[in-house]
């Protein structure tokens, strides 16, 4: 039978079209704890977060031009936010929205673990890989695990503007040189600086706590929702200090890849998705 190659378009269509014969297996999936076996959760060391990273770089490496044509719109993202602070007096949120990437990146590096997944078992991944997700049992759980985290980014940019509304404000600035100059040079910059720090920190760990393997569980062994939160909870409460260093590079590389106009994402959102599958691996047994 000859076959013929499609577009990316008509393929998703036809795919989300089978998304609903799944839907009623991910409404099960949603709230079950049944596993084969409990997670059992691995001691982690430092040198686990480099091997990690060099192994996340091999599978971008591997898979270099899927990767990037996946994470090409995240950069846009990043500047079509810009452009939304600059132009509706937002400009103090600027930062904050660059670092909220750190509380929705695991939902948008999903792609990534399916694509690692895929190379690790020995297939050659595709793009097309990153919409299996959609016909997993795990879609409804992976879904209500994201609307967490976007509702974590929503709360974290109102305690941002609160913040500065407390220190800087509530005026806003009269331009981006005038506000980083307030914020340097000032006392009550300072304590924008200080106080919003810390509490970015505390949402950034509140993220990372029930997200650091519960959405590579969640595609790998189709657990529960609970069973995959609860486990990624353990990883931490096990490996605190590997935790928190883990959680300061990921901070570090989304600040790197916001610096230049946001077109370091591209490098670094699927450094970090494929890094993170292979952390999970090393975490959960």
């Amino acid at each position: 039978m000859e076959r013929t190659i499609g577009n990316p378009i008509s393929w998703l269509a036809k795919h989300l079209g089978q998304t609903g014969a799944h839907m009623s297996n991910s409404v099960d999936h949603l709230g079950s704890d049944r596993a084969t076996e409990t997670p059992k959760v691995q001691q982690l060391d430092m040198s686990d977060l480099s091997a990690a990273l060099r192994a996340g770089w091999q599978d971008f490496s591997a898979c270099r031009s899927d990767a990037m044509a996946l994470v090409f719109i995240y950069p846009l993202i990043g500047l079509a936010m810009v452009v939304l602070s600059l132009s509706m007096d937002l400009l103090p949120l600027i930062f904050p929205l660059v670092m909220g990437f750190a509380l929705i990146g695991p939902v948008a590096a999903v792609a990534f673990y399916e694509m690692s997944a895929r190379r690790e078992a020995g297939f050659k991944p595709r793009w097309m890989d990153a919409f299996s997700v959609l016909r997993s049992p795990a879609f409804l759980s992976i879904v209500m695990l994201g609307l967490y985290l976007a509702a974590l980014f929503i709360l974290w940019l109102m305690f941002a503007a609160a913040i500065y509304n407390r220190t800087l404000g509530p005026e806003p600035p009269n331009s981006l040189m005038a506000f980083a100059r307030d914020a340097l040079m000032t006392g009550p910059g300072w304590a924008m600086i200080l106080i919003g720090s810390t509490v970015g920190a505390l949402f950034a760990f509140a993220a990372l706590a029930v997200s650091l393997v519960s959405f590579p569980l969640l595609l790998d062994r189709h657990t529960g929702l609970p069973v995959a939160v609860a486990t990624s909870l353990r990883v931490v409460r096990r490996n605190p200090m590997v935790t928190l260093a883990w959680g300061v590079i990921v901070g570090a590389l989304l600040l790197i890849g916001a610096l230049p106009m946001f077109a370091g994402m591209i490098v670094v959102i699927p450094l970090l998705g494929h890094a993170t599958w292979h952390l999970y691996r090393r975490a959960v047994a």
